[in-house]
């Protein structure tokens, strides 16, 4: 599975509406009203790199109201569920 995250900008007034249509889009997993530099953070889970350039390209560029995006490349996921299952296996073979 590849994984980006996408940042995006919008215009004033536009966010949840921006938000409404990500969700729509195919491959994106999850999308986030955020605090900072950005608007809106989008979860991209595609199967294949032409997926990808697809659902950014084409379905992300497609909305109105985005002024500007950048999308980051996961690499690796470190989330709970992984890190409990992972020192789980070493916790557990001592007990």
């Amino acid at each position: 599975m590849i994984t980006a995250i996408v940042t995006l900008s919008c215009e004033v007034g536009k966010v949840h509406t921006v938000a409404e249509e990500l969700v729509a889009c195919p491959g994106i997993a999850e999308v986030y009203s955020i605090s900072g530099e950005f608007d809106i953070m989008a979860m991209v889970r595609v199967k294949e790199y032409d997926d990808l350039a697809t659902t950014v390209t084409e379905g992300i560029a497609a909305i109105d109201g985005i002024t500007s995006t950048r999308t980051n490349m996961a690499f690796r996921c470190y989330c709970k569920q992984n890190m409990e299952r992972v020192w789980g296996e070493f916790i557990g073979d001592g007990e």
